[in-house]
């Protein structure tokens, strides 16, 4: 008896080291290629998105194949034309906007000196040193190559480019190996909720695309127009910035926003001032009429949930995580929703507690 308790307690200690040694060597693993899988959840994100035109040209009779070659065709024609006749053109303006960089700042320094002669006042507490915008260039500029520079080499990059489109061209063509390993992951008993949550999912991340791509045409028009009327240099490289701005929610107007308000201030501090009210109203028409219209009850996540994932997806993975911010609380709306609010019955009563939470006695 006692050599049987011996042995079981030996083989109960064996197998707790064994698999806390494969959990260490599975965690090493994921912390050795997480740029790998994060690629890999944008890849089988872009193609969710991207299957869903395929799915529609299928349910209309159309050959699998033929459906995603339409659809992976016409995605490659759109953005080769638009980098044939757009990007040579942004090339351009992005050199002449470093080459007039000196220029820029002379011109801001002297509008800065001018307003701080005409109000004194305004110097008091703004040591001499810090009123020229000439001497921050050098740390802005590391900053700049910081933020400029790969892990991969030119060689390296494109491989990984490759490889990326192949995932998503091999996803849409064929998608039910990738479901199937899914669905495989889950019990029995839950892969109806599984199915469920990752349509939900998808219904949500094709409203979130097609959202960013009316909305940031829109966006990119009146900022190429009304930068191009007022005469603020790099009018089509801030139009491009604003066609990207939504992919980063809540904080994409500050990035589509500063950079030509302060190349407007080399102008004039009337034209910064008319290019910030500009984007002010711009925000305000996108953020409370267009985007909500546009994302209607696909995208319904509050702005604080969004911002917290842009941080904490921004601070553990750069710029990716940044982009995949919306993505990744799509999905996991999805999945609280299917499998943890869906265990309870609905509550009649729960705007009344809402109320009485925010308004107590007040009410």
């Amino acid at each position: 008896m006692t050599e049987n308790r011996s042995f079981s307690l030996y083989r109960t200690l064996t197998a707790s080291i064994l698999y806390l040694f494969g959990l260490v060597v599975l965690l090493w693993f994921l912390y050795k290629t997480i740029s790998v899988v994060i690629l890999f959840l944008f890849a089988i994100i872009l193609g969710i998105i991207i299957n869903q035109p395929v799915n529609k040209l299928e349910k209309r009779g159309m050959k699998r194949w033929l459906a995603a070659l339409l659809v992976l065709g016409a995605i490659f024609i759109v953005t080769s034309v638009i980098g044939i006749l757009v990007v040579p053109v942004i090339s351009d303006q992005i050199d002449i906007l470093i080459g007039n960089i000196p220029s820029y700042i002379n011109s801001i320094t002297s509008h800065l000196e001018h307003l701080l002669r005409k109000y004194p006042e305004l110097s008091k507490n703004i040591p001499k040193e810090q009123v020229s915008l000439g001497s921050a260039m050098p740390s802005l500029g590391k900053t700049v190559m910081g933020l400029g520079s790969f892990s991969f080499s030119i060689l390296g990059g494109l491989f990984v480019f490759i490889v990326f489109i192949s995932m998503i061209v091999f996803f849409v063509g064929n998608p039910r190996p990738i479901i199937q390993l899914y669905l495989s992951a889950f019990l029995p008993d839950k892969r109806e909720k599984a199915t469920n949550a990752l349509k939900h999912t998808s219904t949500m991340l094709g409203g979130w695309m097609k959202s960013n791509l009316i909305g940031g045409i829109i966006q990119a028009v009146l900022v190429f127009v009304f930068l191009s009327i007022f005469g603020v240099p790099g009018a089509l490289v801030w139009a491009a910035l604003a066609f990207f701005s939504e992919l980063i929610p809540k904080i994409g107007f500050y990035i589509m926003a500063i950079p030509p308000t302060l190349v407007a201030l080399s102008i004039s501090p009337a034209t910064a001032l008319w290019c910030l009210v500009f984007f002010l109203i711009l925000n305000e028409v996108t953020a409370d009429f267009l985007m909500p219209k546009l994302r209607s009850k696909t995208m319904n996540i509050h702005p604080v949930s969004l911002l917290f994932l842009l941080l904490s997806m921004g601070a553990a993975f750069g710029i990716m995580g940044a982009l995949l911010a919306t993505p990744m609380a799509a999905i996991i709306k999805a999945y609280y929703e299917e499998f943890y609010l869906a265990r309870f019955p609905e509550d009649h009563q729960i705007e009344n507690n809402i109320d009485e939470i925010l308004y107590g006695n007040d009410k």
